[in-house]
């Protein structure tokens, strides 16, 4: 093979191994659930890649057969008939048998996947065009909260989530915790998965829900659980009030330019229900859902013209001047 097209296939051979490991990958399983999902297809990879094996076999013998009887005529040989027709029943019950064989370990693997734990920390998610609003419940009224396309959890510690959609079908999808589940208008689904390590994990829409599907991600952080503790306890408090004059300004300009209308913080006079909570929109790790990593430039972008970063989203472009844009942009920065 000549050396330029061994260069331009070792490559594209080896390209698809980027895919079988990262934060989110099905086949890099870090979860209760997306472990036994693996497991589960793997044993039918395993079996169906064996079987085929088999039949190539089988098919290369008995062309190998013919070719040597090619020269004699078709006859009846009655110990080969009764020969073959023995085969055919044992490989009848054969497939029989691997048939139910997996369908006993898909049964055993869903008794895992759709386990349920009483006592697991409660989420409702609810899936908008396109953003995750997420709601962490709690017995007492005071201890729950809103955030937005972000989940934080306890490693080790069984977490359920409420799924419901706010206007189209839109698929949750953690693929190295668990495996999908759709959110449907006026329908409730439930999915639990425990998450084995600590990590940052990528979530996905998976269901196409319009222009901007692609860009509706979110990000799953496995905590230790006593960081996840101090986190919630934090998390469960109102905004702090801005630290210096710049911010002061900004919080007023976040009201008077409308931002409030759509948007709520606790404990502030925004109290909008449109868009995400921004309470502490600060300490998140993107913009966006999932579309740019959190930084002071990338925050800086969506606020002045998020037409042109999330075409078709609904947040309009508000006219802001730069010195309102920065006092708007260090108020929220603020926001930890």
């Amino acid at each position: 093979m000549p050396v330029r097209m061994r260069t331009a296939l070792v490559p594209s051979a080896t390209l698809p191994l980027a895919a079988c490991a990262g934060r989110q990958s099905a086949l890099d399983p870090q979860g209760l659930q997306s472990g036994q999902i693996f497991h589960t297809l793997s044993v039918f990879l395993i079996v169906a890649a064996l079987v085929w094996i088999a039949v190539v076999i089988v098919l290369g013998l008995s062309m190998l057969r013919r070719k040597r009887a090619a020269d004699q005529p078709l006859a009846l040989h009655q110990p080969f008939e009764r020969a073959s027709g023995r085969v055919i029943f044992v490989l009848g019950l054969a497939t029989l048998v691997i048939v139910l064989g997996l369908s006993i370990v898909s049964y055993a693997g869903q008794r895992t996947v759709f386990a349920k734990d009483e006592n697991a920390l409660t989420l409702k998610i609810i899936g908008h065009q396109w953003w995750w609003e997420v709601r962490y419940e709690d017995d007492s009224p005071a201890r729950s909260f809103v955030t937005a396309n972000e989940i934080r959890i306890p490693a080790g510690k069984p977490v359920k989530v409420e799924l419901e959609s706010a206007d189209v079908i839109h698929s949750f999808w953690v693929p190295s915790l668990t495996g999908k589940m759709d959110l449907i208008t006026g329908q409730k689904n439930e999915l639990q998965f425990t998450a084995k390590n600590a990590g940052v994990y990528r979530g996905q829409c998976a269901e196409f829900c319009g222009l901007q599907h692609a860009h509706m991600a979110f990000a799953v952080l496995a905590l230790p659980p006593d960081e996840f503790g101090r986190w919630r306890d934090h998390e469960n408090e109102s905004a702090s009030d801005p630290a210096d004059q710049l911010g002061r300004q900004g919080e007023q300009l976040f009201r008077a330019r409308g931002c409030a209308l759509c948007h709520s913080i606790r404990g502030t006079l925004a109290g909008g229900q449109l868009g995400p909570d921004l309470t502490h929109v600060g300490s998140r790790t993107t913009v966006a859902a999932g579309t740019l990593p959190m930084s002071s430039a990338t925050l800086a972008a969506w606020i002045a013209d998020p037409q042109h970063i999330k075409p078709g989203n609904y947040m309009p472009k508000m006219p802001l001047q730069s010195d309102e844009l920065i006092a708007i942009l260090h108020y929220l920065e603020q926001l930890k």
